[in-house]
């Protein structure tokens, strides 16, 4: 049973509204565990479609065209499967958050101007642009967390009181980063650390930030910044399923005490991250032809092993993608140490892959229904503990979806820091 109305974004978020709709999401992913947790690559036919003919009637007749209009439009998606579940109607409630986004001149006027932006891919910018307006004004020294080259942290450095401080491991994007800040006199200073040490001390009168740290890199800053009781803590999470052990488990007390509480492997969270801005079309051509080879060999490799169970093959190498099927296969029987007999009709498992894709892209087109829901219960539940640690929560979208699918921001300030 879902656990109460949904949550309205004009509301503010505070501690108990943030639970509840930790809560919310919780139950509703649960009630619906059996559409987003299955790997439709794996299962042929996953139990929803036996109970639930219908709706698989409905997605099987879907046309390449709606498919690809639709995963652009996942409110949509879930208004035309409520028909069949109605407590997907819920989707667009549960998923609404506060834009904390500043219009459009305000972040022009702190983007970095291209012509310093040396070696920063566009969309980094733009991020960087977006995220800077978003948590002005900035009144303590800064620690970029995971700062690579120190992009963000170039961008951040002329609304900062104090000198931007930064932190990666890499010491050669380091090397580069305080290259390009001592080339345009800018207020930076890159670290060489890696913050997943133990001996990491970080200051309490800092403003931690991190633009897409992944997975336990993130969640070291939420838990070593709360620690050490940072004056604020300002984070744009990334790949939640990076790190940590197999089975992910809140953070937060209150959510992981929760008698309900979603069980989820790593790869079931790696779903919240499947959502990417579309790749240059050679790039899908290459990923759709090789997708349809895996499948194809799947069905090869069951019918030879006369076992209906799938085999995880290894990632292929890259002169494979200029060959063709019967090649992929002979080096995926080989690697998985299978023999292929020399009457073999490739054409016909060519075929059956192509079929079997047909069938993938439209469960997983259902599947990504949960994407951002899954991805919410995830950052919920850090909004949840930093409240705990005693700090105050705003939790909303710092860019439009178009700029990056990864435009969440959580951006705590300590009570009684100013």
């Amino acid at each position: 049973m879902l656990s109460g109305p949904a949550v309205s974004a004009s509301h503010k978020l505070n501690l108990e509204l943030f639970y509840n709709r930790w809560q919310q999401l919780n139950d509703w992913l649960l009630q619906h565990q059996g559409f987003w947790q299955p790997a439709p690559f794996m299962e042929a036919e996953p139990e929803w479609t036996l109970q639930y003919p219908e709706l698989a009637c409905m997605v099987a007749d879907w046309s390449d065209a709606h498919c690809n209009a639709l995963d652009d439009a996942p409110a949509e998606l879930a208004k035309l499967v409520s028909w069949h579940l109605p407590a997907l109607g819920m989707y667009e409630d549960l998923v609404s958050l506060p834009e904390l986004s500043r219009p459009e001149a305000e972040v022009e006027e702190v983007t970095l101007p291209e012509v310093r932006a040396v070696d920063m891919p566009g969309r980094k910018r733009l991020q960087s642009g977006a995220l800077t307006a978003a948590v002005q004004p900035l009144r303590q020294s800064v620690l970029d967390w995971c700062c690579g080259k120190g992009h963000l942290s170039r961008t951040l450095a002329p609304h900062c009181p104090e000198r931007v401080e930064g932190y990666e491991w890499n010491a050669g994007l380091v090397r580069d980063g305080n290259r390009l800040a001592a080339r345009f006199g800018d207020p930076v200073s890159l670290h060489c650390q890696d913050v997943m040490a133990e001996n990491l001390a970080l200051p309490a009168n800092a403003h931690g930030v991190a633009l897409h740290a992944c997975g336990e890199l993130h969640r070291q800053l939420i838990r070593r910044g709360s620690q050490a009781g940072m004056a604020r803590l300002s984070i744009s999470p990334c790949c939640y399923h990076l790190g940590g052990v197999s089975r992910y488990r809140p953070m937060s007390v209150r959510a992981a005490g929760y008698p309900g509480v979603l069980t989820v492997s790593r790869n079931d969270i790696r779903l919240a991250v499947r959502e990417t801005v579309t790749a240059p079309a050679r790039v899908r051509e290459q990923t759709r032809r090789v997708s349809q080879w895996r499948l194809g060999f799947d069905g090869l490799q069951r019918h030879l092993r006369g076992c209906n169970e799938y085999l995880p093959v290894p990632p292929h190498p890259s002169r494979l993608v200029h060959g063709d099927f019967e090649a992929f296969c002979r080096w995926a029987a080989e690697e998985k140490q299978l023999t292929v007999p020399p009457d073999t009709d490739f054409n016909h498992w060519s075929a059956f892959g192509a079929r079997r894709l047909k069938q993938v892209r439209r469960h997983e087109l259902l599947r990504h229904i949960f994407r951002r829901p899954l991805e919410l219960w995830i950052v919920l539940d850090y909004a949840v503990f930093l409240e705990e640690q005693g700090y105050r929560v705003r939790l909303g979208e710092f860019c439009a979806r178009s700029l990056t699918p990864r435009n969440l921001l959580i951006d705590a300030t300590k009570k009684g820091a100013h």
